[in-house]
């Protein structure tokens, strides 16, 4: 193994990549552990959950090596490992789950019990969720291998198609998530709201779930520019604060059978301040009755950047009444990846899902990650894929 580098927080706006420590097979407390693996990193992808931390808006401390989409090869495994090999090609899912507790038998990975003493759920490279170190890597150590990797089955075919494959660690299973919790079938009327990387993948999963209409709001245009020439139908967000009259001149009706937020805690309104309950409330007013709004957009406990005292402690100005009237279902919390990933990966390698062209995939190299997380929080129309080894130019 080469020297390991990473992509690490240094401060509010700012990012490093820096000499980290090789991985071992270790827990973070210092545990030795023999179900993991150690991954040579393919591939690693650049989160808008990423952006969050990076702007000072959580608790994240500096030094925290950051990164959760992480698609790579195994070059060491602990001897509890039974059902992968040196050399497998394996998606991971953004979720550290042990595949033991009660959650994680029901498939809850995203809340599972004991990888996190703070609390229900833990991740790679993310504040609060365990200490697990990220993977915008070269290399990265992934605990309870046999339950949390995806093996890819063939590795030409996985090579030529890892623009797409990437994306399975985390914003396709996301997106999909969202849409299956929404209620997204065959003939669904759907909204999006935000068409960055998640949006416009929880779009393509309605499409590919059946919705006879995508719809996507947002203020960016550049951003709707995109979701216009890959098949949806794109809202701006700018023009009017009666999202439901717009709504109306694409369907001819005010409601939709199903609403998706991607947007998150960060949310806009009309006028372009912060107000994170904004979209929340938007979609409580656009979906019909008895329909279903999915969540899969990032809240936080703490926000320490937040316009108000409430939301600093994750306390939000909801219209809750109105979704009680109309008998709406709200489904939040981080997507159980492990539920969605392998029906995805075959949609990718069977052509039915071109992810990386719907999200705009811009493969840069691990020495760029700074200027690539400068270009996503400007709003660029791009989802940025980190190629730690030049493997993906190669392939390319």
């Amino acid at each position: 193994m080469s020297k390991n580098r990473g992509v690490v927080y240094v401060g509010p706006g700012k990012v490093e990549v820096q000499d980290i420590f090789d991985p071992k097979l270790e827990a973070p407390d210092g545990r030795r552990i023999e179900h993991g693996v150690v991954l040579k990193v393919i591939s690693t992808n650049i989160c808008g959950s990423d952006q969050h931390m990076v702007r000072g808006r959580t608790t994240a401390e500096p030094g925290l090596v950051l990164g959760h989409e992480i698609t790579g090869e195994i070059i060491e495994k602990g001897r509890d490992v039974e059902m992968l090999c040196v050399g497998d090609i394996v998606s991971v899912p953004f979720n550290v789950a042990c595949g033991r507790c009660r959650t994680c038998k029901s498939q809850d990975t995203g809340v599972c019990l004991t990888v996190n003493p703070a609390r229900a759920g833990g991740a790679y490279g993310y504040v609060d969720m365990g200490g697990w170190i990220g993977g915008q890597a070269r290399y990265v150590t992934v605990p309870y291998a046999d339950f949390n990797l995806l093996k890819i089955p063939d590795r030409d075919r996985a090579m030529a198609k890892m623009r797409d494959l990437t994306m399975l660690s985390d914003i396709l299973p996301t997106g999909f998530h969202g849409a299956v919790k929404a209620g997204v079938g065959v003939g669904s009327v759907v909204y999006v709201a935000g068409a960055g990387p998640v949006g416009l993948a929880a779009a393509a999963s309605a499409r590919i779930l059946g919705a006879a209409v995508v719809i996507i709001g947002d203020f960016n245009k550049e951003r709707l520019a995109h979701a216009a020439k890959v098949g949806f139908e794109p809202v701006d967000l700018s023009a009017s604060d009666r999202l439901g009259d717009m709504i109306a001149q694409i369907t001819g009706s005010n409601e939709v059978d199903s609403a998706i937020d991607a947007v998150g805690f960060e949310a806009r309104g009309h006028t372009g301040g912060e107000q994170p309950a904004v979209v929340l409330n938007q979609m409580m007013e656009i979906t019909r009755a008895a329909g279903s709004i999915g969540i899969p957009g990032l809240y936080v406990t703490e926000d320490p950047g937040a316009v108000d005292s409430a939301a600093k402690q994750g306390n939000l100005s909801l219209r809750f009444g109105l979704g009680w009237a109309k008998a709406q279902s709200f489904h939040t919390g981080q997507t159980p990846v492990l539920k969605y990933n392998r029906q995805l990966m075959q949609a990718i390698l069977y052509d039915r899902l071109p992810i990386a062209d719907i999200v705009n995939a811009r493969v840069i190299s691990l020495e760029d990650a700074a200027q690539g997380y400068e270009s996503f929080d400007k709003g660029a129309a791009q989802k940025f894929v980190l190629d730690p080894h030049g493997e993906l130019a190669k392939a390319a």
